[in-house]
């Protein structure tokens, strides 16, 4: 990579405006972190976490190139490279930090992505996102597994559970995959709930096994 313009310029071409540079009134890329003209910072600007490190809008993430395009911007735009600009543009570049790292803790996680995906595709449809459970299967599957946590005295009763719960993660996850891909936002929506649950009964299943060690 040349540098944080190159992630920028893998944005759609649709998508890249024009805007003027604070600094020296020159034209800049909307989805430019640097100035050509002058090299000053810019503001974060409204696009979403995909533009902001030049990711096409996709479920798939391969996340050794996330991790690349993640370092490679965070080297250019930390604030410690601003210590001596003007006090506005120290600022600029601390808000510049904080949506790129925003941008990466959402999408380098699987369940964090696609939550953010379907509010992203379906802002008309699911514009809080998928936190609310009205599928009874899940609801039943849900505290049936809890149960059997609650009631497991031994560690090999919660390492069935748990290696169940990672199991049914990585299908999750599988299937995500698929249901994006397809562009069935309702079914992702659905399936990410199930996830949120899922990874939830993981993480019980590690803190009750510890107790019992």
């Amino acid at each position: 990579m040349d540098g944080p313009d190159s992630a920028a310029d893998r944005a759609p071409a649709e998508e890249v405006g024009i805007i003027a540079c604070w600094s020296c009134k020159g034209p800049v890329k909307q989805v430019n972190p640097l100035c050509e003209t002058c090299g000053a910072v810019q503001p974060p600007g409204q696009m979403d976490h995909y533009q902001r490190l030049g990711l096409a809008v996709s479920f798939d993430i391969n996340v050794a190139d996330l991790d690349q395009l993640y370092f490679d911007l965070q080297r250019h735009l930390h604030p410690d490279r601003f210590a001596t600009r003007s006090p506005r543009e120290r600022a600029i570049s601390q808000l510049q930090a904080t949506a790129i790292n925003d941008a990466y803790e959402t999408l380098k996680e699987p369940l964090t992505r696609a939550d953010y995906l379907v509010h992203l595709r379906g802002m008309g449809v699911f514009p809080e996102g998928c936190n609310l459970i009205n599928d009874q299967a899940l609801l039943m599957e849900t505290m049936e597994l809890r149960e059997a946590l609650a009631e497991a005295e031994t560690t090999d009763q919660v390492d069935v559970l748990s290696v169940r719960a990672q199991d049914d993660i990585k299908v999750c996850i599988e299937q995500l995959s698929k249901l994006f891909s397809e562009n069935d936002i309702e079914g992702a929506c659905k399936l990410t709930t199930r996830l949120k649950y899922l990874q939830k009964l993981a993480e019980e299943t590690r803190i009750h096994r510890m107790k019992l060690i």
